[in-house]
């Protein structure tokens, strides 16, 4: 019971890693304040768990949602000890070749700019209670280029480096930030890649196949993998950890395939070939 006597508010807590998140801080004691802007299915999971969570729309591109979601998490239950910045989506696919600046800015605004501000707003609470844990989503593509589309790829990175200045900014108040990157997760952040014709669950199947095989761990990412990495970095065994970024990825960055992967020639094989 971690978590036991504390508040923890979660942004895109209806799905994937935010509902894994969710699910495992009320398992470890924690009274959760969630927001999302799926109103059914956000009030489906408080009904699973009356008293311990609670609901509040929220579209983190909106400042007033994100304000209104931080002072109803302090008003519901007496204070904020831990925030989780997660909220999110794919965002905009073009390449920075053909990406329209309004798809630009509304990829910012979702996945970079909710991030400073529930930072912002969630402070003032956490003050409050003399300090407190702020976890961001950042992701393997802030750390290297191919594994998400260009707009995503850069919001993430300013998610790290917002991170580290927001943690320097903080400390004095005794507020610990840090950042998680998710490698391959198994999440409904990658269905608008697929055919509309395939439904929600043949993408799954289809993703679960193909994660397998992305990385030297060879099964697919859950969002429960990410929760776990979330729960330490908001717990007291993480109280002289800030400012850094855990990454979980099953080995995705270790290196090239051919340092992990027996099948795939290396690259004092392919010159070899070619002489």
């Amino acid at each position: 019971m971690r978590f036991a006597g504390k508040t923890a508010v979660v942004t895109g807590g209806a799905s994937g890693i935010g509902k894994s998140t969710v699910e495992l801080f009320l398992a470890e004691g924690a009274q959760v304040v969630m927001g999302d802007l799926d109103a059914e299915a956000g009030t489906k999971m408080v009904s699973a768990h009356p008293g311990t969570l609670h609901f509040k729309r929220c579209d983190v591109r909106a400042d007033r949602d994100i304000k209104a979601l931080m002072d109803f998490a302090a008003e519901a239950t007496g204070g904020i000890d831990i925030v989780f910045n997660n909220a999110g989506a794919g965002g905009a696919r073009g390449g920075i070749d053909e990406i329209t600046a309004e798809e630009w800015d509304d990829t910012m605004a979702l996945l970079l700019r909710s991030v400073a501000l529930g930072i912002r707003h969630a402070t003032p609470h956490l003050k409050a209670r003399g300090g407190g844990a702020i976890v961001n989503t950042s992701s393997v593509s802030a750390l290297q280029s191919g594994y998400a589309p260009t707009a995503y790829s850069v919001a993430k990175a300013g998610v790290l480096h917002l991170t580290r200045i927001a943690a320097a900014d903080l400390a004095q108040y005794g507020i610990r930030v840090n950042a998680v990157c998710p490698g391959f997760i198994v999440t409904n952040i990658f269905n608008p890649a697929f055919d509309p014709a395939i439904d929600a669950l043949q993408a799954k199947q289809i993703l679960m196949g193909a994660a397998a095989h992305a990385q030297p761990v060879a099964r697919a990412g859950q969002p429960r993998d990410i929760a776990e990495a979330v729960a330490y970095l908001a717990s007291d065994a993480a109280s002289f950890v800030t400012g850094t970024d855990l990454l979980v990825d099953g080995g995705m960055l270790i290196g090239t395939r051919a340092s992990w992967d027996p099948a795939t020639p290396g690259l004092i094989d392919m010159l070899a070939a070619r002489a």
